[in-house]
């Protein structure tokens, strides 16, 4: 009995979950197409293991101006985004660390606006290829791998 209630609890926790996850990727997918109606979208982000993650997404006209800024910032599925403001009427191509704009942002924020402006100079430059993340249980076996061909290298050098 008890394990059936278990059962039925962590079945609905999934069922919520998916249904948030869906319901913030649909956030995502409106607020980028309403900034990709106005020009480019410039989008850094800052993703996080344990910690918060940071989604920003900036509107920039033909003379590299922000537009509209739009970012999402959490750890749980209930993040949307909230306009930020204050990275309106910028140039991206001028932010930097220094940059008098990051002084009361986290650092979460400017991770996320630095990565955003170096995507977007690569894409102007056309020099930009996405590349996916590697997942943790991956990243096991290619250290594994590796550490297996350091050892094999190791033996054959030492009975050569």
């Amino acid at each position: 009995m008890n394990i059936l209630f278990l059962g039925i609890i962590a079945i609905a926790a999934y069922i919520i979950q998916t249904c948030l996850g869906l319901k913030q990727i649909k956030n995502f997918s409106m607020v980028y197409a309403r900034l990709r109606k106005k020009g480019k979208v410039a989008i850094g982000r800052r993703p996080g293991k344990l910690t918060s993650g940071t989604i920003l997404m900036f509107s920039v006209n033909q003379m590299g101006l922000i537009d509209e800024a739009e970012m999402m910032q959490g750890i749980t599925i209930l993040a949307r985004f909230k306009p930020k403001k204050q990275f309106v009427g910028l140039n991206i191509r001028e932010l930097n660390e220094q940059h008098p704009v990051f002084e009361k942002e986290n650092r979460l924020t400017r991770q996320a606006a630095l990565n955003a402006k170096k995507i977007y100079l690569e894409v102007e430059k056309g020099n930009y290829q996405d590349t996916k993340p590697v997942s943790p249980v991956m990243n096991v076996g290619l250290h594994l791998s590796m550490l297996k061909q350091s050892i094999q290298t190791k033996f054959s050098k030492g009975s050569v």
